[in-house]
């Protein structure tokens, strides 16, 4: 199971993120490939208390939604509702430079995989372990990676 936890994990999605793109195509949603880099240090910063993220949960999503999503041997679907305060449309960080975006999203990634300091419930799943977030991080991370072919 691909976690950020381990070294290899973390590398691959670090050289997945090098290949992006400002004019990267997304095969779903609405983001742009900008937006999305915004977005994804947005979620990180989400799960280290540096972004406040309302909860949303249910005892459905703490429970069997989040082992299935972070244990099922199945690919996140396009279209999953994101926070408001990490959607793009609405209150997420706005891209202003691509490359300084990226740099930003790399720090955080280094950040998280070396702090190891999750501070806040997920907003959909509830309270996790650090090997859970770490998980969720590296799914999240692939999740929006695929979303642009990378």
């Amino acid at each position: 199971m691909k976690t950020l936890a381990r070294d290899r994990d973390k590398a691959e999605i670090l050289h997945r993120l090098q290949a992006m793109r400002p004019d990267s195509v997304a095969r779903w949603g609405r983001m742009s490939a900008h937006q999305m880099v915004c977005h994804a240090s947005d979620c990180l910063r989400m799960a280290t208390g540096q972004k406040r993220v309302s909860d949303a949960s249910t005892v459905l999503e703490r429970t069997i939604v989040k082992w299935i999503a972070l244990y099922a041997p199945v690919r996140w679907p396009p279209g999953i509702a994101t926070a408001p305060e990490v959607d793009q449309a609405a209150a997420g960080t706005r891209p202003i430079d691509f490359a300084a975006d990226v740099s930003e999203l790399v720090a955080l990634i280094e950040f998280v995989t070396a702090a190891r300091n999750f501070e806040r419930s997920h907003p959909t799943f509830g309270r996790m372990s650090e090997a859970a977030w770490l998980r969720w991080a590296y799914l999240h991370m692939d999740h929006h990676l695929r979303q642009f072919g990378a």
